[in-house]
C-alpha cells in the first residue's frame, strides 16, 4: 500500500492495519523457520508496509501535513 493511500485513512484504520501487518509478519516468520514459506519476498514487503504504516501513524500523531520535505519553504 502506498503512503498516500495510508494518509487517506483515519487513526483507527491505521491502527488496525498495524495489527494486521504485525500478525502477518509473525505468521511469515513462523512459516519461514519451518521451511514452508512459498514467497520469501513477501516477508520484506510486509516489513516495509508495517514501517510505512507506523510512519504515517506517527505523522498523524505529530500533526504533520502530507508533502515532501522542504516544500513551501
Amino acid at each position: 500500500m502506498k503512503a498516500h493511500e495510508l494518509r487517506s485513512m483515519n487513526r483507527d484504520e491505521l491502527e488496525e492495519r498495524v495489527r494486521e501487518l504485525r500478525q502477518e509478519l509473525f505468521n511469515l516468520r513462523f512459516r519461514g523457520t519451518t521451511q514452508q514459506l512459498d514467497n520469501p519476498l513477501r516477508m520484506r514487503i510486509a516489513r516495509r508496509d508495517l514501517a510505512r504504516t507506523i510512519t504515517v501513524l506517527r505523522e498523524f500523531d505529530l500533526g504533520l501535513e502530507a508533502g515532501t520535505p522542504g516544500e513551501g519553504s
